[in-house]
């Protein structure tokens, strides 16, 4: 097996030649090279969130700080303020929220990718957006802590012009209006060209290896968004694959996202010889319906055993790019700022499932038990994405209160491994298989 695996890694760094039947059968779905072994080893990593791209459930304290309870994601925060004081509360942000230090902590625990969220307004504001530019420099410079600590980058493009969504982590809240003007898409997949062509330079190979075309477009609203974002991944991949304007190719996995969509639905999809290194990214979560956020913890085990087949037969390479332990939405502000929790029954429409005083927004107040459940739910939740995918990229690595979000508040108070393949609770245990 070792042997098999090196003579793998020597094919694809191109270093010894082997018999054509080796090269299709064995790399039949890697023909860039990326400088990351994927397929062979498994991705493990963390979202760097509500920095380049502001969220109120991660920083409450940012928006809080406005004195403006309209402000309720970085559009608004940008048009509702002075510019100028918007400014310096953004480069604050961008200054302390991440630094060298936190991917040092990062590699530190045995992750080895890191997804770092940017919107397209830190490239194009030419529809006369109020955003602040700035973001870009910032990016730059995470990659090079990423490089230094030897983490690789997946840079995901988290917002399009209009909102592919709606939702606060798009940039601005509201409608998703991304697929009503084939503007807003041209202009998409221009940042998207533009990232493609700045990270393949040789400068960045080996750092930065993938490459997300949009995050969470929420393709279930309606069938314009749904076959407006099905080309869009087609057309961005054009523009991701060769951005140079020749046949010379980039060296990046590139990444599309589910949009909601079962993975069944995805095949004979973007598949070779026409596309090469295509992974799908989909996000796994149980807190964002009154069902799940109604589960015992147990059931909340079992939901993840039941991915496992699914995830196993997904017609492109998978990763699961967000998840967390959270069981509720008791988190401030993650429905949205000024929006209520659906577990505690404050959310419009829902009902009372229980109290949202131990559960998210105090790591203090949490039991033993709880801790307890949290590092099985962390356990079963690597092992299944590893087994049945490529891997994880957990969201999030800090927040400011939500304890069941951040990764690094589940390592310091124990529930959360401070060596990813250290599991407590076997797969077998937890799922029977």
């Amino acid at each position: 097996m070792l042997l098999l695996s090196a003579l793998v890694s020597s094919l694809i760094l191109g270093t010894q030649a082997a018999p054509t039947n080796f090269t299709q059968s064995l790399l039949s779905a890697r023909d860039v090279n990326t400088g990351w072994n994927y397929g062979s080893e498994k991705v493990r990593g963390v979202n760097i969130g509500g920095w380049l791209v502001l969220e109120p459930f991660i920083t409450p304290s940012l928006f809080e700080s406005t004195g403006n309870n309209d402000i309720v994601d970085e559009y608004t925060f940008c048009q509702y303020q002075d510019k100028g004081t918007a400014q310096a509360a953004l480069k604050k942000h961008w200054d302390t929220w991440f630094t060298e230090d936190d991917f040092a902590q990062i590699a530190a625990a045995g992750l080895n990718h890191v997804r770092i969220p940017v919107g397209y307004w830190a490239y194009d504001v030419s529809g006369g957006e109020p955003y602040i530019q700035g973001a870009a420099d910032y990016l730059d410079k995470a990659i090079g802590w990423a490089g230094k600590h030897g983490l690789k980058v997946m840079v995901d493009l988290h917002g399009a012009p209009n909102s592919q969504n709606g939702y606060d982590n798009s940039g601005h809240r509201g409608n998703a209006n991304w697929a009503t003007d084939n503007n807003n898409v041209v202009r998409t997949k221009n940042v998207i060209s533009t990232l493609a062509k700045k990270y393949s330079d040789s400068s960045y190979y080996g750092v930065v290896t993938m490459l997300a075309l949009l995050n969470e477009p929420a393709t279930y609203m309606n069938d314009q968004l749904l076959q407006t974002t099905r080309q869009y991944w087609k057309d961005a991949y054009g523009a991701a694959r060769y951005p140079y304007g020749n046949s010379d190719k980039s060296g990046l996995v590139l990444v599309i996202h589910d949009g909601f969509q079962p993975l069944s639905t995805y095949q004979g999809y973007m598949t070779k010889p026409d596309y090469e290194d295509v992974f799908i990214d989909t996000h796994n979560y149980q807190v964002f319906n009154d069902e799940f956020v109604g589960w015992n913890w147990d059931q909340h085990v079992q939901g993840i055993c039941d991915k496992a087949s699914t995830y196993s037969q997904s017609p492109l390479w998978l990763v699961v790019g967000e998840w967390s332990l959270a069981t509720t939405d008791c988190a401030k502000y993650l429905n949205g700022r000024g929006i209520g929790s659906r577990y505690d029954g404050s959310y419009s429409g829902s009902s009372y499932h229980g109290s949202c005083s131990d559960k998210s927004n105090d790591v203090t107040k949490f039991s033993s038990e709880y801790k307890e459940f949290m590092r099985k739910y962390y356990d079963v939740q690597v092992q299944t994405y590893e087994n049945s995918g490529q891997g994880w990229i957990h969201w999030t690595w800090k927040t400011e209160s939500a304890a069941d979000w951040a990764y690094q508040t589940g390592i310091k108070n124990g529930y959360i491994p401070s060596d990813p393949t250290n599991h407590k609770y076997s797969i077998k245990s937890l799922c029977g298989n």
